[in-house]
C-alpha cells in the first residue's frame, strides 16, 4: 500500500513557567488510504497528534519530527501559505462538537459553500449546487431548507452531518475525525458512522478516527493505534484487538463495562512509569 501519511518521532512540547511539558513523545506511524483508529484516555495525545499533522499547534507549543510527510511533502518545511492550501483541500478535520465549530451567525449552507469556494474558486451558483448535492449525500432531508438555516436550529446529529459535508466538499484525500460521535446518542452515532464509512470508502480516502471507544474503533477501522501520555504503546490490526499484548491496552479492555460486570466494580487500570521510558 502506497503511503499517504508518514510520521516518525513526532514530538510536541509546551514551554511553561514551570518548565517544559511534553505532550507527544516520539509518535510514529504511517498509513495509506485506509481507516486508522487512535484510542487512549483523555490527555493521551490523540487530538494533539491530529493538530500536529495539520500544524495547528501555536506558541508556546513547539513541533519537531524526523519525518512528517503527506504524499511525500515534508509538512514541517512548508510555509504557512502552502500549509493553508493543504488544510481542508487535502487534509480535512471533523471536530467533536459542531456547536463550537460552526459560525453561529451564518447559515450552514453558506458555510459549506464557502469551504468549497476557498479551494476551488467556483462561483456562488456552482458552490450552492455542490453544497446541496453534498447535503443530500450526507442524508439530510430537504437540503434547500437546511441550506438557509442557522447552527442553533439543527440537532446534534444533523450538525455533525453538516460538519462532515463541509469537510468533504473540497474532496480531501485524508479525513481526520476527532471523536465525531461522542456527543450523540447511540442510534444517531450509528447513522453518522455509516455515512462516514460510505463516503470514505466511495471516495477512496484515508481516515484517522479518534475515539475513546475501543469496541467502536475495532468494528469501524482497519488498524488501531493505542496512545498513553503522548506515546504510542501499541499498534495492531482492528480484528486482533482482543489479542493485544501491551499491559496498557489489556487494562483498557478490562475496564470496559459489559453485561457480565453488572453489579461488580470495574478493575482499576494500573499504570507503569516504565511505559514512558
Amino acid at each position: 500500500m502506497k503511503s499517504l501519511l508518514s510520521i516518525n518521532k513526532l514530538n510536541v512540547r509546551f514551554r511553561t513557567t514551570r518548565g517544559i511539558t511534553h505532550v507527544l513523545r516520539d509518535v510514529g506511524f504511517s498509513m495509506g488510504k485506509e481507516k486508522i483508529g487512535i484510542v487512549g484516555e483523555s490527555g493521551s495525545g490523540k487530538s494533539m497528534t491530529a493538530r500536529a499533522i495539520l500544524r495547528l499547534i501555536r506558541y508556546p507549543g513547539e513541533i519537531d519530527a524526523e519525518e512528517l510527510t503527506f504524499k511525500d511533502r515534508a509538512l514541517l518545511s512548508l510555509k504557512e501559505k502552502e500549509m493553508r492550501s493543504i488544510r481542508g483541500r487535502q487534509i480535512s478535520m471533523v471536530l467533536q462538537d459542531p456547536r463550537f465549530s460552526l459560525n453561529p451567525v451564518m447559515p450552514v449552507g453558506k458555510q459549506i459553500a464557502e469551504a468549497y469556494r476557498v479551494h476551488s474558486r467556483a462561483s456562488f451558483k456552482v458552490a450552492k449546487i455542490k453544497t446541496l448535492e453534498m447535503l443530500e449525500a450526507v442524508q439530510i432531508r430537504d437540503p434547500e431548507r437546511v441550506y438557509g438555516i442557522y447552527p442553533h436550529e439543527v440537532s446534534g446529529g444533523m450538525g455533525q452531518r453538516i460538519m462532515i459535508a463541509m469537510m468533504l466538499i473540497p474532496e480531501p484525500e485524508l479525513l481526520i475525525a476527532d471523536e465525531p460521535t461522542s456527543a450523540l446518542d447511540v442510534t444517531v452515532q450509528l447513522q453518522v458512522l455509516k455515512i462516514l464509512d460510505d463516503m470514505v470508502t466511495d471516495r477512496g480516502m484515508g481516515l484517522i478516527f479518534i475515539s475513546h471507544d475501543l469496541n467502536l474503533v475495532s468494528s469501524f477501522c482497519d488498524r488501531i493505534i493505542v496512545m498513553y501520555a503522548g506515546k504510542v504503546m501499541e499498534e495492531l490490526k482492528a480484528g486482533e484487538l482482543e489479542q493485544a499484548k501491551h499491559p496498557y491496552t489489556k487494562g483498557l479492555l478490562a475496564c470496559l463495562p459489559s453485561v457480565d460486570t453488572i453489579g461488580n466494580d470495574l478493575p482499576i487500570l494500573e499504570r507503569d512509569p516504565t511505559w514512558l521510558e
